[in-house]
């Protein structure tokens, strides 16, 4: 038994049986901890235990242990695999240490991952030139030349695709269209996100032979300018072609908006070709129009104009319907109104318009009134836009100035009703701290 352990072999496989599985124990539970964290660090940990330590001990075994010659075939064998593992183990490590953290932005982050591959391809070249050579005695004179005469090859191979990692990405409206730079540098190309003046989202309209062209066009002008997406400062265009046909042109941020604005303004201009009387691509029928429709309209709204039989016979001629798409605008800013809408169906928000955009403060709903100021004779502060499709049954301010002279409750109601709007208005803008004087009143 003594010579067991005088011979040194004895301690190695003690060692071998004791610690090789208590190390195996400890790594799997630090595996286990850190898989559990989402720690990148348990990939090489995970190849250590699966794979080197076991070799490891295998090579250790037949060198130490069993002491095999050096230059026997299976020992070399296995320490050609030992040695492998190992390699594979470091670049894990080191890939783990400098790309598995990488902060957003940086370069680590940043770098292709071909680069890193071919450097990994390099060096696992590189330790097994060595290796083979400390093993195997190998020359590997021959193995270095075909390195590098590869490596020019491979540059060559990849000078235009090396090119292609750095792109530009343009946003076409419909989506992101990826240009690489090896493209542009060898052709020519227009950026049309930043044109000469403002970028223009045409369309071609169509109404009928009957409609009179000037009234028509401005009409198309008066949509086209109402929109969000235009630009401020510029006015739409039209033109006249004959025949009905119209080419309108609106101007837009860019492409992106383009799209977006001509798909609204087509949707606009189907309800004002409508209230206007107009046939948008030869069709003027508007079921809106029928009259028993308005006759229906005026006993909705009795109530809220408290008004009787009789009433409602003598002002059918001078009402009429009217309705808008969403986002529309029912009564602008900064006029003196000369009919009064009343809500029949939908919602209309009331809303403040100031230097970077509009400050909502109400809304108009059923049976609610539109453009009370043109009772007082007061330019409108705020304008109302459409929430929803909305119709109204729209009223002459000569019709409106008959009820309410002989209805003093309705003047008493439509007195209230305008005060709470301008009190809603007032309270909202305190609320957030911007004064009277911003309101733009365009």
């Amino acid at each position: 038994m003594g010579d067991v352990f005088t011979g040194g072999w004895g301690w190695w496989l003690l060692a071998l049986a004791v610690g090789v599985p208590v190390v195996l124990v400890i790594l799997t539970e630090l595996i286990g901890a850190l898989t559990r964290r989402g720690n990148p660090v348990a990939k090489p940990l995970r190849m250590l235990r699966n794979w080197v330590i076991p070799v490891g001990a295998l090579f250790a075994l037949l060198v130490f242990a069993i002491q095999s010659p050096a230059d026997q075939v299976w020992t070399r064998v296995v320490a050609t695999v030992f040695g492998f593992l190992v390699i594979l183990l470091v670049l894990s490590a080191f890939n783990v240490a400098l790309f598995a953290n990488a902060k957003p932005g940086s370069w680590r982050e940043r770098i292709p991952s071909i680069f890193v591959e071919i450097g990994r391809l390099v060096l696992v070249g590189v330790g097994l030139a060595l290796l083979f050579s400390w093993v195997w005695d190998a020359d590997v004179g021959g193995l270095f030349t075909a390195l590098g005469v590869g490596s020019i090859v491979i540059g060559l191979a990849l000078q235009n695709a090396v090119v292609n990692w750095r792109a530009v990405h343009i946003d076409t409206g419909s989506g992101i269209q990826i240009v690489p730079n090896s493209s542009l540098s060898g052709a020519s190309f227009t950026n049309l996100s930043e044109p000469e003046g403002p970028y223009s989202a045409e369309t071609a309209v169509t109404f009928s032979t009957d409609d009179p062209p000037h009234e028509v066009m401005a009409l198309l002008v008066e949509v086209a300018d109402s929109l969000p997406m235009r630009l401020q400062r510029q006015r739409a265009s039209v033109d006249y072609s004959g025949g009905g046909a119209y080419s309108v042109s609106i101007p837009v941020v860019g492409p992106a908006d383009a799209s977006r604005a001509l798909s609204m303004y087509l949707s606009w201009l189907w309800y004002a070709a409508r209230r206007r009387g107009f046939a948008l691509d030869g069709d003027s029928t508007d079921p809106l129009a029928e009259p028993q429709r308005l006759v229906e309209a005026m006993h909705e709204i009795a109530p809220t104009l408290h008004l009787r039989d009789d009433d409602i016979e003598a002002i059918l001629s001078a009402a009429r319907l009217e309705r808008y798409g969403v986002g529309e605008i029912v009564l602008p800013s900064g006029i003196v109104p000369d009919e009064v809408r009343v809500v029949l169906s939908g919602r209309a928000v009331l809303a403040l318009e100031v230097d970077d955009g509009r400050v909502e403060f109400g809304a108009a709903e059923k049976g609610d009134l539109i453009g009370q100021t043109a009772l007082t004779r007061e330019r409108t502060q705020a304008v109302t836009v459409a929430g929803e499709i909305l119709t109204v049954v729209v009223l002459p301010l000569a019709t409106i100035d008959e009820l309410i002279r002989t209805r003093p409750r309705l003047a008493a109601e439509i007195g209230e009703s305008l005060e709470l709007k301008r009190t809603l208005a007032a309270s909202r803008m305190a609320e957030l701290g911007i004064a009277r004087g911003v309101i733009t009143g365009r």
